[in-house]
């Protein structure tokens, strides 16, 4: 085992998220200190074998610990022997909270790709004060949830030369060569299912946990953002839309209520959606989403549904996850609409309130490839990187913070257009 400290330890390495988060860090990382920690050291072994094999890079002398959500002493360990914790192993709800614990008395940064509101928000009202004092940023939501989403409202406010009053975010994710690939039709791994059917048992506790990390609401800003019917035809995107039901939005929001609160910047309203080629296709969504959604408010329902994933997904998760062939196929876009005023009708204050509507549109697309486990494992990598080297523009000392919030002021979006599998950044019109 390493004595020196390392900079970056990717825990819960040998999950499915972990190892291909393994693979991205030998391009990612490739000038930083890394090593992986998790339970079992012969699997840990295993994962830089294969991994180390597809990168064509021998990863056999990479440090490893041995650390465990349930022992706190090994975390504590793990945490004291590298600057920055990666951390892959959910549900988070359920194994989260004792690793964030460990680094923020280790002194060391936490990074997640959670994309789980109650977890999130129940660690910054429960830490972020601590982490402030030690000097210790936890983010989360570092991957597909939701960087596209908070980086892509960052990257919008760079450029739209003006005050942005709202964002309406439009998703489309699909798989190339669809019709006629022969591999199998899943395309998740069952850790991301759990979190879902946990994150919607559960999601009553939100208001509680909001109330007491926000006793102030935050002023109306006109005009207000509606919300679209809920099934429609999105001229931006000509596809058949949906409310996208993901952690984006919470995320988003947290980030814009940080900045009004530090910053006294007017918070940018948000709505986001997700597309289908047809309305057959999306009415079955809302139909499955509907039927999930009873199901996991129930014990009977969601012992179903964790016992018979691929069952009630139709094939889309599986114990064994998304192909290699069909990972390199996927891809996501993400189209956001910004509306707002130009820098010329600037106000005072930027609490003001204007009294004429936005006269100012720009269009974005954020994208990149396979969002479960490429773009999402160099976004959360990137996340550490940007800690590292990036941390005098980040805000304050530390907290507890959503990545918008956290690295608004940073290179990360640059960072993320670097890699193979990272996330690109584009202006589709300026009007």
């Amino acid at each position: 085992m390493a004595t020196e400290r390392l900079d970056v330890i990717i825990f819960g390495a040998s999950g499915f998220t972990g190892k291909y988060t393994v693979y991205e860090a030998v391009s990612v990382l490739k000038d930083l200190k890394w090593g992986i920690a998790g339970r079992n050291r012969a699997k840990l072994q295993e994962v830089l074998k294969e991994m180390g094999a597809k990168a064509k890079k021998d990863l056999s002398q990479t440090p490893i610990f041995i650390a465990d959500v349930n022992d706190e002493a090994s975390l504590l360990n793990m945490a004291k022997s590298c600057r920055i914790v990666v951390n892959t192993a959910g549900p988070y709800r359920f194994f989260g909270e004792n690793v964030v614990r460990a680094c923020i008395n280790a002194g060391t940064h936490h990074v997640d790709v959670s994309g789980e509101p109650q977890y999130m928000e129940t660690m910054q009202l429960k830490y972020n004060e601590l982490a402030k004092e030690r000097g210790v940023y936890v983010i989360s939501a570092c991957g597909f949830d939701s960087i596209p989403a908070d980086m892509g409202i960052v990257f919008v406010e760079k450029n739209f030369d003006g005050v942005v009053n709202s964002v309406e975010t439009f998703l489309v994710s699909g798989v190339k060569d669809e019709k006629n690939a022969s591999d199998s039709k899943a395309g998740l791994n069952t850790g991301t299912w759990q979190s879902a059917v946990y994150g919607l048992a559960h999601a009553d506790e939100l208001r509680g946990i909001r109330q007491k990390l926000y006793p102030e609401r935050l002023p109306k800003f006109f005009p207000i953002l509606k919300h679209r019917p809920l099934i429609f035809r999105s001229r931006e995107i000509n596809k058949v839309c949906l409310p996208f039901p993901g952690s984006d939005r919470s995320v988003v929001m947290r980030s814009q209520r940080f900045l009004y609160d530090t910053e006294k910047k007017r918070p940018v309203q948000m709505h986001a959606y997700i597309g289908f080629s047809s309305w057959l296709a999306a009415i079955f969504v809302a139909l499955f989403a509907t039927i999930f959604a009873l199901m996991a408010k129930f014990e009977f329902g969601r012992t179903l549904l964790l016992k018979y994933p691929s069952f009630f997904s139709g094939g889309f998760v599986s114990p064994e996850g998304p192909s290699e062939s069909r990972m390199e196929r996927s891809y996501f876009k993400m189209t956001m609409k910004a509306t707002g005023w130009p820098s010329s009708q600037r106000l005072a204050e930027s609490t003001d309130q204007y009294t004429e509507p936005p006269t100012k549109t720009l269009m974005v697309r954020v994208s990149g490839p396979n969002p479960g486990y490429g773009s999402t494992c160099v976004a959360l990598l990137s996340t550490a990187v940007t800690i590292l080297r990036e941390s005098n523009k980040m805000p304050g000392n530390g907290g507890v913070l959503p990545p918008g919030a956290a690295f608004s002021k940073t290179s990360l979006i640059s960072e993320l257009e670097k890699h193979e599998h990272g996330i690109k950044f584009e202006i589709l019109a300026n009007k």
